[in-house]
């Protein structure tokens, strides 16, 4: 179901033309809730363009449209015609009904779309792709050359070592981030340091979850290793909070999304020093693992369920011309598209070898969702010295299996 191909990444400009106006929608209301960053900036203000005559387009961009998009779509009917989503969105929706196939559409108004860009679920298109992603390594070579370090960091071992080294030479006291925000970003670095483990969440063919093992164990203290040289404050770091302190130049060495990557690069919000001496790699591997420890993910296009006809087609027309050619091109450093006309640039690089590296999707089970919560609810208290990492993972086990018992997926 994951594409087969990933393209490259890099810097944003919006797209912003009203040419594209006439967009041969006759009527219709379009919706959009998303994520907020600029390769989806630059998606949906082209698929805004489209308004003119009985034609509405609404967007709310927001890094909370993960806590509001299943009520928002629950709703008959529904509050948004379309959520931009990514694996692990489309999973929750779906597993509420809550979004439409698109064969329809796709078939309609899709002729320009590659293969792997139809994400398919039991045999239907169920949202189309335009972007890949994945989390990976930042590093500041004139800090890492300052402390000593000659190599960027390969493996998670190696990134404690620099870390340490540049403490002990005293040019920053907390060299590391990582999206450690409690709640879901917290639980998706330990999906990602986890998966370099090569070790299964769940015992094969059910939805038990087996993660309390010595994996489990050996990631939270990865983690925590990793922690302790970044900011005390680290509960609080979203990829907002870590793009704005790289961009200050607090950082010497980070994970973030690839989709930061062209904003981090770019000349605004930062410093000739801090831009021209940010490479981005793969992202690490650790332990004995030779998969890197991360996943890749896609965004793309869903249209809801509970809309009707008419504006399910307007919104698919829609962001059909957000996710042209010339929008690609406007916006060629905003991500790594899965769109023709791409070119790849320097941004690319992490995401790229994080894919070529051999780095997993995440997983698009349906019970995978209750496993991410309930990480992003249990695993800050060992964090904190608060708990081992053994209550630490049988609190999670508890919480996930009361929540997929409650959904159906456990007796």
């Amino acid at each position: 179901m994951f594409l087969k191909k990933v393209a490259l990444v890099g810097a944003a400009s919006l797209w912003g033309s009203t040419a594209m106006a006439d967009c041969g929608i006759a009527a219709g209301n379009i919706s959009i809730l998303s994520n907020d960053f600029p390769a989806i900036q630059a998606v949906t203000t082209a698929a805004a363009a489209c308004a003119a005559g009985d034609v509405t387009v609404e967007t709310n961009l927001t890094k909370d449209h993960k806590d509001i998009m299943v009520a928002a779509l629950t709703a008959n009917p529904a509050q948004y015609s379309s959520v931009i989503v990514s694996n692990s969105t489309l999973v929750t929706l779906m597993n509420d009904g809550l979004v439409r196939p698109l064969d329809d559409l796709v078939a309609a108004h899709g002729s320009a779309l590659n293969k792997n860009q139809l994400i398919t679920a039991n045999g239907q298109v169920m949202a189309v792709a335009f972007m890949a992603n994945a989390q990976h390594l930042f590093s500041r070579t004139d800090i890492l050359q300052e402390a000593g370090v000659e190599t960027i960091p390969a493996t998670y071992e190696d990134v404690i070592a620099a870390a340490e080294k540049i403490r002990a030479a005293g040019i920053m006291e907390y060299p590391v981030a990582l999206n450690t925000k409690a709640g879901w970003n917290l639980a998706e670095e330990f999906i990602n340091m986890y998966m370099g483990t090569g070790a299964d969440f769940f015992k094969e063919g059910t939805a038990e979850v087996a993660i309390n093992n010595e994996q489990g164990i050996a990631t939270l203290n990865m983690i925590k290793s990793l922690v302790d040289y970044s900011n005390p404050d680290y509960l609080t770091y979203d990829s907002n909070a870590t793009q704005a302190e790289w961009e200050a130049g607090n950082l010497a060495l980070a994970v973030m999304w690839g989709s930061r990557g062209g904003a981090i690069l770019d000349d605004e919000g930062s410093t000739e020093t801090v831009t021209s001496n940010t490479v981005l790699t793969g992202a690490p591997t650790w332990g004995d693992g030779a998969r890197p420890a991360s996943t890749l993910w896609w965004d793309g296009i869903s249209i809801s369920t509970n809309v009707s006809d008419e504006d399910a087609e307007a919104t698919f027309i829609a962001l059909m011309k957000g996710i042209t050619p010339e929008v690609v091109q406007a916006n060629n450093d905003a991500a790594v598209w899965l769109v023709a006309g791409y070119e790849p640039s320097a941004a690319s690089a992490g995401v790229a070898a994080t894919a070529s590296g051999g780095a997993a999707p995440y997983p698009m089970l349906p019970f995978m969702g209750a496993l991410h919560t309930a990480l992003g609810a249990e695993i800050s208290d060992f964090l904190q010295g608060s708990e081992s990492a053994e209550q630490a993972l049988a609190d999670v086990e508890a919480a996930y299996t009361a929540a997929a018992k409650e959904q159906g997926f456990l007796q």
